[in-house]
């Protein structure tokens, strides 16, 4: 008969053991993110870089770069681009002082290049720059490709 109780007991604490226990949530399928994708090119003509600079060479790249000038210098934009078709560039070159932003110059250009080109836009004046901050920014087809602050000291 003892054994029979301690069966009876053993159950019972068996039973109750496993009412407790916590239950186990099933598994979660966890599914990989998605691969990544190339990016899409973008149809046409692209700007990947702007540089500035004093001189520029035949290929019309900046060949002595900075971004702080003399009051006399003549300063160069080389506008590096990718893609191919007929595109107009335009260089919006801007004077900054005291919150407000002159305008310079504008110049614009229609290119049609068949791979990676550089063109360049330049800005002078004789008389000399006034000192000051100063930033050029450049568009293709009227959407802002990329903008190059630079100081005149």
């Amino acid at each position: 008969m003892n054994l029979r109780l301690n069966l009876v007991v053993l159950a019972a604490l068996l039973l109750a053991l496993t009412a407790c226990g916590k239950k186990e949530e099933p598994v979660k399928k966890v599914e990989a993110p998605p691969a990544p994708t190339a990016p899409v090119p973008l149809a046409g003509v692209n700007v990947t870089a702007i540089n500035l600079g004093t001189a520029v060479g035949a290929d019309k790249k900046v060949t002595k770069g900075t971004d702080t000038f003399g009051r006399k210098d003549t300063i160069y934009a080389s506008v590096d681009t990718t893609g191919s078709g007929t595109a107009t560039l335009k260089a919006k070159w801007t004077y900054r002082k005291d919150g407000k932003e002159a305008i310079v110059k504008e110049d614009t250009m229609t290119i049609a290049p068949t791979g990676a080109a550089t063109n360049e836009f330049h800005i002078s004046k004789p008389d000399g720059w006034p000192v000051g901050n100063y930033q050029v920014e450049i568009f293709v087809a009227d959407k802002s490709a990329g903008t190059k602050a630079f100081s005149v000291k």
